[in-house]
């Protein structure tokens, strides 16, 4: 792996940000939404700072020299929708542009390492789109939000994926699509983040509710994202055999009370070795993970306080 800052902050060049500029507030939503997700323990199958889940290619300190390849251009992509004066649709083809920057830089820190390629994508349709919205009004809607990423990639999936005929696939997302119709995070996109809105947000936010702490929250926010997500990792790692497997233990799981209960939580643990022993990563939801956090951070949301495990409160600093 590599440092992420490999020249002297040569991003910074790019960028006429300043601490008054809302593309600060929007960038750091989404990377707090990024570190929280791969801090989250346990997630089943996935990598998080206690285990490399079902990965022998990566582990927490990929993630984190990622994290901080790809913030920049979260800042970026914020900085460019608060400057933008035209349609939606528009936006795409430049954020894809600043994407394919620090996709390229991302692999390179990683050495080839694919950790955050969908997540890079999502958030950065989503800095974009908030940026937008916030050009012309001083705080960002749930529905404004994803109102305007819906039309910033109108048309993706015809475009990239329904037009392929019979040209052969050259990514994983088009090969997915020709094996098995699924549309992925471009259709996840298009329509508008559905996932997010409408299992996401809500799961983050009755767990927020009900008082349990910060690593419950995220953990039963992933459950419920695992539940719904049409997760391409899992489809690349396993088929829909894998999907349908994940999807199943996870409903079986909530219906235990996730991360909320210890019943679910001897659950997760099991199912995490289960993940492992099959090769089993739901990367997806990871990211979808990422993405509400980041979004619920957008939109004005407080997390719980951080403890030391699922319910215990961590020790008291020594005094000095």
């Amino acid at each position: 792996m590599k440092y992420a800052l490999r020249r002297t902050l040569d991003w910074y060049s790019d960028m006429s940000l300043w601490p008054q500029s809302n593309a600060w507030s929007i960038g750091s939503a989404f990377l707090t939404g990024a570190l929280l997700e791969i801090s989250t323990h346990p997630k089943p199958g996935l990598v998080t700072p206690r285990s490399n889940g079902s990965h022998e290619d990566m582990n927490i300190q990929t993630f984190m020299v990622s994290s901080a390849v790809i913030a920049p251009c979260l800042y970026q992509c914020a900085e460019l929708g608060l400057g933008h004066n035209g349609p939606a649709w528009t936006l795409l083809a430049p954020v894809r542009e600043i994407g394919a920057r620090y996709e390229s830089r991302l692999l390179a820190a990683t050495q080839g390492v694919n950790t955050q390629r969908g997540l890079l994508f999502s958030a950065g349709i989503l800095s974009a789109a908030a940026g937008s919205v916030m050009r012309l009004q001083p705080t960002c809607t749930e529905q404004d939000l994803f109102a305007t990423a819906t039309d910033m990639v109108r048309g993706i999936c015809d475009r990239e994926l329904r037009s392929l005929g019979n040209r052969a696939p050259r990514t994983a997302g088009e090969k997915l699509y020709k094996e098995y119709g699924v549309l992925g995070i471009r259709g996840e996109a298009e329509a508008g983040f559905p996932t997010v809105r409408s299992t996401g947000l809500p799961a983050l936010r009755a767990a927020r509710d009900s008082g349990a702490p910060l690593a419950s929250v995220l953990l039963d926010t992933l459950l419920a994202l695992m539940t719904e997500t049409e997760d391409t990792t899992l489809l690349w790692r396993g088929g829909p055999e894998a999907l349908a497997f994940v999807q199943a233990e996870a409903r079986r799981i909530r219906a235990l009370g996730g991360a909320l209960t210890e019943a679910g939580m001897e659950a997760i643990h099991a199912f995490d070795a289960a993940c492992i022993a099959r090769h089993l990563s739901p990367g997806g939801s990871a990211d979808l993970l990422a993405v509400t956090i980041g979004v619920d951070a957008l939109l004005g949301g407080q997390l719980p306080p951080a403890t030391s495990e699922h319910g215990a409160s961590p020790a008291a600093a020594p005094q000095l």
